[in-house]
């Protein structure tokens, strides 16, 4: 995926999540933990967001199934956006 793009798509979900989906953003960083581990680059990051909607949604599906929110693509975009600050190569 374009990084770009990428950057720009977990901005727009950030700036989409409700207040209540917070708790939700913290299980797939969770997730972007294990997956992605502690040193990476922002290309890596990208890397790793395809598919990420589908894996976020099992992800919820399976931890929080009476709370699984609407747009679970927005919880995984605001993830990847907190967690892009991580990236050694990380500029704003």
């Amino acid at each position: 995926m374009d990084l770009e793009l990428a950057r720009q798509q977990w901005q727009e979900g950030n700036r989409r999540l409700r207040p209540s989906q917070r708790g939700h953003v913290d299980l797939v960083l969770a997730e972007l933990r294990a997956r992605v581990g502690q040193t990476f680059t922002l290309a890596e990051l990208a890397d790793a967001y395809d598919g990420a909607d589908d894996w976020a949604r099992e992800l919820l599906d399976e931890r929080v199934p009476d709370e699984v929110p609407h747009e679970p693509g927005t919880v995984a975009d605001a993830a990847f956006h907190a967690y892009a600050r991580g990236a050694s190569d990380y500029r704003p």
